[in-house]
């Protein structure tokens, strides 16, 4: 396995695993996760609870999987059947939903409406549901240069999130994992500040900062099931830690929205540092029912084996392949 494709690996795998170990802790205190587990590799961290298996990762992961599916299927980025895997998903009653999510796949409307319709009606639109599922296209799209990644980022987020800093998250996650599996830090001010630079005002300055360096979660303004601090405790973890396992743990132990902090986290800290630092004790319990598909469960390997699938160059489609 190449160095890109172990990073690749990681960002994906990574991003289950900080999922499958925030689930249980998810709208509890800060500090939750250390007070339970407080030596670093003391293992049983895969522990359940709330509703969840030992190593059963949730929603987050579930709709990462059906992108990444989509992607390699189609072979091409086709929205129109991300969405109706989605749609079929939450009628398959998961586990957990997101209440938008879940209120623009079942309203009915069209796949390049229902998000926007959502946000006309609610004006509050920007969650961090498609930061959450961001992995499999970050890395996918990683290889095909900023532009194309940068667009396919913010189509995927406006599926279900109409608001656009909501895709501008999206956008910035893409790129920082794009210079990650270069090898580059993604959390380095001056990347940072270039990935910022893609961003379009009036978005850019409230993504600053949360993302600026000396940024802290205690300074957020907002829940972190909101994108903006989402993201911003994630830069915050990798950027104040020096492996993959303490920044998955600095991440659960903000509280709150435990799962979606530590998914994105995990992506991020995986792109980094790369699959062999995801702690074989959580990669072992983890794994991914698929709601929908009846005995359709992932588990670490399989998720390796998608990571490489989604790095492989694209091949070209028959003629014909997309028609009705």
């Amino acid at each position: 396995m190449t160095e890109r494709t172990q990073r690749a690996a990681g960002a994906v795998v990574g991003s289950a695993v900080g999922d499958a170990l925030g689930a249980p802790f998810e709208f509890g205190p800060e500090g939750a996760f250390s007070t339970r587990f407080p030596r670093a590799g003391g293992g049983g961290e895969m522990c359940g609870g709330a509703g969840w298996d030992p190593g059963e990762a949730t929603d987050d992961t579930q709709m990462a999987v059906l992108v990444a599916d989509s992607l390699l299927e189609r072979g091409t980025l086709d929205l129109p059947d991300i969405f109706a895997r989605f749609r079929r998903w939450s009628a398959a009653a998961p586990k957990d939903i997101g209440i938008q999510t879940e209120t623009v796949l079942t309203s009915g409307d069209p796949w390049n409406l229902a998000a926007a319709l959502h946000y006309q009606t609610h004006e509050r639109a920007a969650g961090n549901g498609a930061l959450m599922r961001a992995a499999p296209a970050a890395v996918h799209f990683a290889g095909q240069g900023r532009a194309v990644s940068l667009d396919a980022a913010r189509r995927i987020a406006a599926l279900t999130h109409g608001d656009r800093a909501a895709w501008e998250g999206s956008a910035i996650l893409h790129d920082l994992v794009r210079v990650a599996l270069d090898g580059g830090d993604p959390v380095a001010p001056e990347v940072v500040a270039d990935a910022l630079a893609q961003v379009p005002e009036p978005y850019r300055d409230r993504w600053a900062v949360v993302l600026a360096p000396h940024w802290h979660p205690d300074l957020a303004t907002e829940f972190n099931g909101a994108v903006w601090p989402c993201l911003g405790s994630a830069l915050w973890a990798v950027r104040t830690t020096g492996s993959y396992e303490d920044a998955v743990r600095a991440a659960i132990d903000l509280g709150g929205d435990t799962d979606t902090v530590a998914a994105v986290t995990g992506t991020l800290a995986g792109a980094v540092h790369g699959l062999d630092a995801v702690p074989a004790r959580w990669t072992e319990p983890l794994h991914v029912p698929i709601p929908g598909r009846p005995g359709r469960i992932l588990g670490a390997t399989d998720l390796v084996d998608l990571a490489a699938r989604l790095t492989e160059p694209a091949a070209p489609r028959p003629p014909g392949a997309d028609a009705p």
